[in-house]
């Protein structure tokens, strides 16, 4: 059974809350599934918005359980496939694929300062290519609407690979403050802290810029391992990301 198989097993049996934020450019569901202990601090936690990296949609499904289950503060809105085309094309042979179906990789679709990275690429493209213009995908919009409806606190993405936590982005006023709550999470998954430099047009990016908030990427897995990581590292990359959440919810709720 493949991932996107397991997501959707998950969905039909998840008792909580759930929907979906919107639809791939191929119409798949792009689904959430909401974790409800109090009403402060609200995350939206996202994963799989580059196609080859779907061993962090498993880990989300494990980590909901354990939110379930653990969660002690907070609203966690968790988005385990951002990107289910990709993920498509990916499981069907094309393995170091990256991009959405229009061969847009998602994470540089998104407006904040948009077209300006070191990496990026002008015409379509399994990595890097970031659009026609900032948006122009119904995956990057999806995540967008969703995350000013929800209007989250902070947020994480998670990726794979390096065990990096990112912080900051360019011209941000709370790059102290975001270093040092990288730095608390730092201390639960053991991953080193950098700011984020010379990348842009991300989901992160777009959080920070936009609505001034304590956003992160996870970049889970060692990097050692090759692209797609293999379903068996995924026990030892959750237990050493599963109380993140948490950590982040009580960081939040120390004034």
């Amino acid at each position: 059974m493949n991932v996107l198989k397991r997501l959707d097993r998950f969905y039909k049996k998840y008792k909580g809350e759930k929907g979906v934020i919107g639809y791939s450019e191929l119409g798949e569901k792009i689904p959430y599934f909401k974790v409800y202990k109090t009403n402060y601090p609200i995350i939206v936690a996202q994963y799989c918005i580059h196609a080859r990296e779907y061993i962090t949609a498993e880990l989300c499904l494990k980590t909901i359980k354990y939110q379930v289950k653990n969660g002690k503060i907070g609203t966690i809105y968790f988005l385990p496939c951002t990107n289910p085309d990709g993920v498509k094309i990916c499981l069907n042979g094309n393995r170091l694929y990256k991009a959405n179906a229009n061969m847009v990789d998602l994470n540089v679709n998104f407006d904040a300062r948009w077209a300006m990275g070191d990496k990026n690429v002008k015409t379509p493209s399994s990595e890097n290519y970031i659009g026609k213009f900032p948006f122009s995908e119904k995956e990057s919009r999806a995540l967008r609407d969703f995350t000013l409806k929800v209007k989250p606190d902070s947020t994480l993405s998670f990726h794979s690979k390096g065990e990096v936590i990112y912080y900051g982005f360019d011209g941000s006023n709370n790059i102290k403050r975001d270093k040092n709550i990288a730095k608390r999470l730092s201390k639960v998954n053991g991953y080193q802290v950098e700011r984020s430099v010379g990348s842009v047009g991300g989901y992160k990016d777009w959080c920070v810029e936009k609505l001034d908030i304590p956003s992160f990427t996870i970049e889970v897995g060692s990097d050692s391992l090759s692209h797609p990581i293999k379903r068996k590292y995924l026990g030892k990359i959750y237990k050493r990301n599963k109380n993140l959440i948490n950590a982040l919810t009580e960081i939040l709720c120390v004034k």
